[in-house]
């Protein structure tokens, strides 16, 4: 993976996917660590963030490495500045960038001129870190992947989209239910199904997703840029939130997921995230883990593994 972009799960194979997952338990036992001293990432932001900035910060810093944070204002992507221009520019001062960008399209313009690896830290068709480390999450609960069911309650955006991509090369069966109008894009899950390890199922109806699942995840139904329709997308998704009746369907041992930020009360109900099922924060704490696998792996700090290290 040395000097590749990552914009989206399909830039990966299945054997990216179990190393990283490795590299993540193993740097998640080792701590701080030295391997990418003095390198620098740039993380180029045009939609807030909590989670993805933190990890992609700490990340670098506990790898021994360093980032530069650029804002919307300070950069102005398209509209202050060219994103060619950005890309070259960008390539002569930093190792590596991580842009969370509101359109795909963007991010691939940044990455086709940037001579530095590109990262999505997400876009508006995927997020990539979230949905690996979401993998490296379920493994670590279920001390496996193949042949497990993941069922995904609602809009089929680019959590979903990422997600389900991320389970087919992991081995896993994947479940969707969404309302009419928001389901899952055709060509993503023709690209799924082409890598599947397991089955893949679009349905309307979340009791179906959610039977005998073994994993549960939920993400709110209106995402950022989204505002104007979230009134709309509240009665539209009434019927999929994922409380505990819903829950009740799944296997024993099912686990519940989302993404974060939560809206309480909506798509998940008031009290599931803090339930015994709930795998919620580890799933934020593994962002860190995840994303220094990745940045290691990008930028060749695995050359030379540190002694004790794998």
């Amino acid at each position: 993976m040395k000097g590749k972009d990552l914009l989206s799960i399909a830039d990966l194979t299945s054997e990216d996917v179990r190393q990283l997952i490795s590299d993540a338990v193993d740097m998640k036992a080792q701590g701080w660590l030295s391997m990418l001293s003095g390198k620098t990432l740039a993380i180029m932001f045009e939609k807030p963030s909590l989670r993805t900035r933190v990890s992609f910060e700490l990340a670098m810093r506990q790898l021994g490495g360093q980032t530069i944070y650029l804002s919307p204002a300070e950069v102005g992507l398209g509209q202050r500045e060219a994103v060619p221009d950005v890309a070259r520019v960008l390539s002569r001062y930093v190792d590596a960038v991580a842009a969370r960008t509101f359109s795909h399209k963007a991010l691939e313009v940044l990455a086709s001129n940037s001579s530095v690896p590109v990262i999505n830290a997400l876009s508006d068709w995927e997020h990539p870190c979230q949905a690996l480390a979401d993998i490296l999450t379920i493994y670590e609960k279920k001390g496996e992947l193949t042949g497990l069911t993941l069922a995904f309650v609602g809009d089929g955006n680019n959590v979903a989209r990422s997600l389900m991509l991320a389970a087919s090369l992991s081995g896993m069966n994947f479940r969707i239910a969404s309302p009419p109008g928001y389901a899952i894009d055709d060509k993503a899950v023709e690209l799924a199904q082409s890598n599947a390890g397991g089955e893949i199922v679009c349905t309307e109806d979340p009791r179906l997703a959610v039977s005998g699942a073994d994993i549960v995840y939920t993400d709110v139904w209106a995402s950022m840029g989204q505002e104007a329709e979230a009134e709309a997308r509240r009665k539209v998704f009434a019927s999929y939130q994922v409380n505990s009746e819903l829950l009740s369907l799944a296997g024993e041992e099912a686990i519940f997921m989302h993404p974060l930020p939560a809206h309480h009360g909506e798509e998940v109900a008031e009290g599931v995230i803090d339930s015994p099922r709930s795998v919620v924060f580890d799933q934020a704490e593994n962002r860190l883990h995840l994303q220094k696998a990745l940045l290691a792996e990008i930028l060749g700090g695995l050359e030379i593994p540190l002694a004790g290290f794998r």
